[in-house]
This record gives C-alpha cells, sequence and structure tokens, in this order.
C-alpha cells in the first residue's frame, strides 16, 4: 500500500510538473532587453506554476496526515474492538466453562445422590429386616423374661431386672478379668521359665568353653614350663660348656704365655708384645722351634737320618711388628 501512494504522488506531481508550451520568437529579430523581458516572463509563469504545484503537494501532503491520522485513529480503535472481543471471548468461554462444570456437578451430585438414595434404601431394607429378627428373638426369649422376673421375685435384692442384670454383668467382668489376669500370670510364668531354661543353656554352654578354654590354657602353661625348663637346661648346659671352654682358653693362653716366656727367656729374644697377644706368641714360639729345628738339622750328621719334618709356617692374622722378634741369637 504504501508503494502504491509513493508511485501515485510521483506520477502526480511529474504531471503537474509538464510546462504550458511557450510561444517561440524568433531570435534575431528580438532584441536583447526583450528577450531579457521574455526569458523573465518564462521564469515567473514556471515560479507561478512551481508555486501552484508546491501549494497541491502540501495541500496533498496535509491530506495524506490527516488520513494517516484517521487510519491510525480507526487503527487503535479496531485494536480497541478486538481486545474488547477477545476480552468477551475470553469471559464468555470462561461462562461456558463454568456452565459445563456446574452441570456436571450437578449430574455427579444427582449420581450421587441416587447412589446415596439407593444406599439408605437398602440400609433401610437391612434395618427393617434387623427389626424383623429382633423381633422374632423377643418373642423367642419372652420366657426367660418371665424367668428373670421370677428370679427378681424369689431374690427381693434388687429394684428391677436391668439392676439384676448390671450385678450379674458386674461380676462376669471380675471373672473375666480375673481369668484374664490369671492366664496373663501363667503367660509370664511360662516366659520366666523359658528364660530360666534359655539361661540355663546360655549359662551351661558359657562354662563348657570356659572349661576347654581352661583346659587349653593348662595345656599351654604345661608346655610353655616344659619350654622354660629345656631352654634353662639348654642355658646350663651352654653356659657349662662356656665355662669350660673359657677354662680352657685360659690354659691354652697360660700354656702359650709359658712357652713363649721360656723360649724368648732361653733365646734371649726381645719381649715387646702385649701378654693378651697369644697369636703373636705363638708366631714367635713357632719361629723360635723352626730356628731350633733348623739347627738341629745342620749339626746332625746327614747319614744318620731323613732330616726331620720342617714345622708350619706362622699362621697368624696380625702383621707382624717391624720392632718384633728377631733372630734367635744362636741362628746369629
Amino acid at each position: 500500500m504504501a508503494f502504491d501512494l509513493e508511485e501515485y504522488l510521483r506520477t502526480a506531481f511529474r504531471d503537474k510538473l509538464r510546462l504550458q508550451t511557450v510561444p517561440v520568437w524568433d531570435g534575431a529579430v528580438l532584441l536583447p532587453s526583450t528577450r531579457l523581458l521574455l526569458k523573465r516572463q518564462e521564469v515567473a509563469e514556471v515560479e507561478r506554476v512551481l508555486q501552484s504545484q508546491r501549494e497541491e503537494f502540501r495541500q496533498s501532503m496535509e491530506r495524506l496526515e490527516q488520513r494517516r491520522q484517521q487510519l491510525g485513529q480507526r487503527k487503535d480503535q479496531l485494536r480497541d474492538v478486538v481486545l474488547k472481543f477477545n476480552v468477551f471471548l475470553k469471559a464468555a468461554a470462561a461462562r461456558q466453562e463454568r456452565a459445563l462444570r456446574r452441570v456436571e456437578e450437578e449430574r455427579a451430585r444427582a449420581a450421587g445422590q441416587g447412589a446415596e438414595a439407593a444406599r439408605l434404601r437398602q440400609e433401610l431394607t437391612g434395618l427393617l429386616q434387623r427389626r424383623e429378627h429382633l423381633a422374632r428373638r423377643l418373642r423367642s426369649l419372652r420366657g426367660f423374661s418371665d424367668y428373670l422376673q421370677g428370679v427378681l421375685a424369689r431374690t427381693e435384692q434388687f429394684q428391677d431386672v436391668p439392676a439384676m442384670l448390671a450385678h450379674f454383668g458386674v461380676l462376669a467382668g471380675a471373672r473375666a478379668a480375673l481369668a484374664q489376669q490369671a492366664e496373663a500370670g501363667q503367660e509370664r510364668l511360662a516366659q520366666g521359665w523359658a528364660r530360666l531354661r534359655r539361661y540355663q543353656e546360655e549359662t551351661s554352654s558359657e562354662l563348657l568353653r570356659t572349661n576347654n578354654e581352661l583346659t587349653q590354657l593348662r595345656a599351654r602353661l604345661e608346655a610353655a614350663r616344659h619350654e622354660v625348663l629345656q631352654g634353662e637346661s639348654c642355658w646350663a648346659h651352654v653356659q657349662s660348656t662356656a665355662t669350660q671352654k673359657t677354662l680352657l682358653l685360659g690354659q691354652i693362653k697360660l700354656a702359650v704365655l709359658n712357652l713363649f716366656q721360656l723360649a724368648t727367656a732361653r733365646l734371649k729374644v726381645p719381649t715387646d708384645m702385649a701378654l693378651e697377644d697369644t697369636e703373636a706368641q705363638l708366631d714367635t714360639v713357632l719361629l723360635c722351634m723352626q730356628d731350633l729345628t733348623a739347627i738341629c738339622a745342620e749339626l746332625r750328621p746327614r747319614q744318620m737320618g731323613p732330616c726331620p719334618p720342617r714345622l708350619p709356617a706362622a699362621t697368624s692374622m696380625h702383621p707382624r711388628r717391624h720392632g718384633g722378634a728377631r733372630a734367635p741369637p744362636s741362628r746369629e
């Protein structure tokens, strides 16, 4: 629509801008002032035409603006009408929904009332039947009523039959309560006996387990005692063996010391070693014996027999001291 309006305005403006035909004068016969006047007349005519066209265009624009305003107002009115119609439709739909809900509720209420009426009729039928049954029972119990009246007349302790029945009802209730208490007492007694038997069984099992543990502990104690005795005997044997070894070692050390002192004293070997160095003393004694054996072998004639066996070399692990035992003087 906006495109058609714009096209229409463009066409109308173009038609109105078309200038009327101006008579053409021959330029050769006209004076310059005449030509200027003619040009001014043409310009004035064109200006007048343009002014009229501007006025028409302004009026057209005003009419279009008014039309646009009217259309806007009409649009607002239509929008209001549409909104009101939508509100009306929503209200009508809500009213229709409420009406349908009320109809459904009425139908449900009617159905419920029909069911309630059927239930009441059924209950009434049951009550009538119970009434008939009670009437028949009352007719059948008429002899008991006469009997109670006779008992009441003979006892002369109660005012009427209901009082007598209430008294006997109280007595029957007390008897039932006593029977219930007795039954409860019997049940508690049975539970107590059951707990006692269970406790005895648990105690016996616990005692048996304790006896088994005690037997195991006694066996372990005997085994520990036997192990302690064996350990003590082994320790005594070890101590006696260590004592014997220590005594034998002391004897050996004394013998080696005696040999060392004897050899060094006879051979005049300097003794610059400690008394506790038994291995060095043995090495010194062995060296002296080797020297003596060598001397004997040199002095003994060859025809008397083979040479005696050589003594083994010193086997001490200690290194010899530079200021240790020297060769015997006899060897020197």
